[in-house]
């Protein structure tokens, strides 16, 4: 039987397809062209976004713009290879119209326009709220930890700088003992074993000078560790309870379609303190003015000082507690301890009052009442399942404990609504993580990671846009924009 058969290679053809015959109408790429040609590259502040008028010609900004959101919407970052598939891609040659930037002039345009890059992603959000995409209701926000360009070999904390010390005098002190016994037996030991000896010592030498400065660092700036390749990087928790060296991605999620609201990065490993301020963020985009927004979030973001920015800034959150057990009689736990406002006491599972008692403890700024009844501890029966202290149990109250309730009462009387956090916020840290392969940085630095992670972020937003509204919708969009 017969093959379906392409056509012959040599085979001269009079009239070829022009570039826009062979790209489709519908096709995403040219709503990309229509967005990045409807920005103000000056206002932006892109660099070269004004010809200077002499030496060579530069690269418009809006191509290199394209360039980056084609390639982060199809999970190529590297400028090499973004290079290569400028010159054999044909969706890029249409974008383009087949200019094919060098890989340093694509990794430039990333690295000189931080700032500008981050505004674009704003300006789209702004889009997006213009064009309804947004419930103005309900947010999630959470964090994800994304590895640095810094292996965990290059991260020194002072316990491991100090085993590195040791080893090192110990190799220094074995090369010392054998240079003395070359010293004693000369015709036994060639020349050349004795001069490799003493390079080996001055290496050695050298490398415990570094880590002796680099302990001295850590403990002048008052630091727990030390990332050489990347030196904002952190070692942090990660899946599976391994670590690696890592940044902390913050994201501010909207209900209604799992759009990326705002992000930011942090070398934090910690969520505590992000929950007000990702909170702030998002209204501001929102432009909520005097209006509530709730904010879902997990146990990671409970905070009281955190929550009490959050009542302020007018965010209705919905957070869970987290819960330490210590004990093995589940009854004397904290919470089986019943407070009377009416007294300003509190009873314990065996009827006794404790009263506040001495001066208010205050722990990282947040203040704490002591509750205690020695004289009765002292005669109950329970006292060796409730407390091995000598004078008897002492309950710490939170002087912001009415919040705090009133908190956990929202979040009993609410868990449908709470369910919906995973399938908010998980949306985007699945789709860039695990489709897009996005799950490490190829920058260096902060502002650097930052820039990267606002790029990841708008390619998939415009990527839902254009699931929602189709290309056609978001181009008729944008003309009227």
């Amino acid at each position: 039987m017969a093959y379906i058969r392409g056509e012959d290679r040599a085979q001269i053809v009079l009239f070829t397809d022009s570039l826009d015959e062979l790209l489709p109408q519908d096709h995403y790429v040219r709503a990309i062209d229509v967005f990045v040609n409807s920005l103000d590259m000056v206002k932006l502040g892109f660099t070269k976004a004004e010809p200077a008028g002499i030496g060579r010609y530069p690269y418009d900004p809006r191509d290199l713009l394209k360039l980056y959101i084609y390639g982060y919407l199809n999970g190529i970052r590297s400028s090499r290879k973004l290079e290569t598939e400028a010159g054999r891609n044909i969706e890029l040659m249409w974008l383009l119209c087949r200019l094919k930037p060098d890989f340093k002039t694509i990794a430039d345009f990333r690295r000189d326009n931080k700032e500008a890059i981050q505004e674009v992603f704003r300006l789209f959000n702004t889009l997006c709220l213009q064009w309804g995409l947004y419930s103005q209701e309900l947010i999630a926000v959470d964090g994800s930890k994304f590895r640095a360009n810094n292996c965990k070999r290059k991260n020194f904390t002072p316990k491991k700088v100090k085993r590195h010390l040791e080893y090192l005098d110990k190799r220094i002190e074995e090369y010392m003992e054998a240079l003395d016994q070359s010293d004693e037996a000369e015709d036994k030991l060639p020349v050349a074993d004795t001069e490799l000896i003493k390079q080996k010592i001055a290496e050695y030498q050298e490398r415990k000078q570094n880590y002796e400065k680099m302990l001295e660092q850590m403990e002048t700036q008052g630091i727990t560790e030390i990332s050489t390749t990347d030196p904002d990087a952190r070692m942090m928790a990660v899946n599976n309870n391994g670590v690696d060296v890592c940044y902390n991605v913050q994201v501010a999620v909207d209900a209604k379609h799992s759009l990326v609201i705002d992000c930011d990065v942090i070398n934090n490993p910690s969520d505590h303190g992000q929950l007000s301020t990702m909170g702030k963020r998002a209204r501001r985009v929102l432009r909520m003015k005097n209006r509530r927004l709730k904010v879902l979030a997990d146990k990671g973001y409970y905070s009281t000082k955190e929550l009490i920015k959050c009542e302020k800034s007018k965010l209705t959150v919905y957070v869970a507690q987290q819960k330490y057990s210590s004990r093995k009689e589940k009854e004397f736990e904290m919470e089986n301890f019943k407070y009377d406002a009416s007294e300003d006491v509190y009873y314990c599972p065996a009827g006794q009052k404790l009263y506040p008692s001495g001066s208010p403890r205050v722990e990282n700024g947040v203040e704490y009442v002591k509750y205690k009844n020695s004289r009765a501890c002292k005669e109950c029966e329970l006292k060796d399942k409730c407390t091995k202290r000598s004078n008897g149990r002492v309950i710490f109250r939170n002087a912001n404990q009415e919040l705090l309730d009133r908190i956990d009462r929202r979040l009993k009387n609410n868990k449908e609504l709470y369910q919906k956090r995973q399938m908010i916020v998980e949306h985007p840290f699945g789709t860039v993580k695990r489709q897009w392969g996005f799950t490490y940085f190829l920058t260096r630095g902060l502002k650097s990671v930052k820039t990267e992670a606002f790029l990841m972020f708008l390619a998939y937003n415009m990527k839902r846009v254009l699931n929602i509204l189709g290309v056609q919708g978001m181009i008729e969009r944008l003309s009227v924009a």
